[in-house]
């Protein structure tokens, strides 16, 4: 299989537990809690090696936070290139709401980065570009890091012989586009906010999405939905798949399994609609597994089997 390379620049340690009712003003008891290396492309990282294949996953860790970062990932044996930062890595908080179902997300900003620290993860990413494979740079920018940030990592994948994939949101997407992708996944919400438009129906979401491959922006956008399923665009048409039926108990980390199914199958010269279809068996399985939890292979390659039969 092709080489898979992964950046993470604003990880987050994830503690999710559950609590009977969140009541404001008062103290809330929970449950026992977890704790998951967290993090666009780590997430797609581990769902990679779940699913059998090889990677290395670039990310920054500092502070005491950032030392129980590291001892999670080791204890997954996903290889790694750390980025020592000054400041600790963030942490992240899901609270399932155990009388109402719902759940409740807190997202950490994250330490600023010197200038020095974030050329440095443009440095660790320029020194083990994977020629002929894939760089996936996903997640948040942490402040002190340039808009253009992903433009640049993007223009280090060309230069060195490899398809970037961006998952990101608002400047650091713009840029990102406007540098040139191989392959871009946003959210609804995402992809709204970049034309600036509630973009309400399925017909205006496949519209901006063709919009991005005709102008050349990306050759790919792949659109996730929620329950609603997913849109892949490129150059050849639209392609639509619907969610197979599964118990959602969390979507945390759906779309990092999307996007790590996808380029796995993808790096080991599956075709497109191949892939697409194991990105949606693999963000499904995610929904299956409580709190933090990512997809297990087993139900990724069930649900990859059951989608099979989809024409697209």
């Amino acid at each position: 299989m092709s080489p898979i390379l992964t950046l993470t620049v604003n990880p987050a340690l994830d503690v999710s537990t559950s609590t009977e009712k969140v009541v404001s003003l008062h103290k809330v008891r929970c449950g026992t809690s977890r704790l998951d290396p967290g993090g666009g492309g780590v997430n797609v990282s581990r769902v990679v090696q779940r699913l059998g294949g090889q990677t290395l996953a670039v990310h920054t860790a500092g502070g005491p936070t950032g030392e129980a970062y590291r001892q999670l990932i080791e204890a997954e044996q996903v290889p790694t290139l750390v980025v020592p930062i000054s400041g600790s890595t963030r942490q992240n908080f899901t609270v399932d709401e155990t009388t109402t179902g719902e759940q409740f997300r807190f997202v950490l900003e994250g330490p600023e980065f010197s200038e020095r620290e974030w050329r440095a993860c443009l440095s660790a990413v320029a020194g083990a570009i994977p020629t002929g494979g894939y760089v996936v740079a996903s997640g948040s920018l942490p402040p002190g890091v340039p808009d253009d940030f992903y433009a640049r990592v993007t223009r280090l994948a060309r230069e060195g012989g490899a398809h970037c994939i961006v998952d990101a949101s608002g400047p650091a997407l713009a840029q990102a586009l406007a540098e040139g992708v191989f392959l871009v996944k946003p959210s609804r919400r995402e992809l709204g906010a970049h034309f600036n438009a509630s973009l309400d129906s399925e017909q205006s979401l496949m519209e901006a999405a063709s919009s991005l491959i005709a102008d050349g922006s990306t050759e790919y956008v792949a659109l996730t939905l929620g329950e609603a399923g997913a849109i892949l665009a490129a150059k050849s048409g639209i392609m639509r798949l619907s969610v197979p039926s599964v118990q959602v108990l969390s979507t945390v980390g759906a779309g990092d399994s999307f996007l790590g199914a996808f380029v796995l199958r993808l790096a080991q010269g599956h075709p497109i609609k191949g892939a697409f279809r194991a990105a949606v068996a693999a963000g499904s399985a995610t929904a299956m597994t409580p709190a933090t939890e990512l997809c297990h292979r087993g139900d990724v390659e069930r649900l990859e089997a059951e989608l099979s039969a989809t024409v697209l």
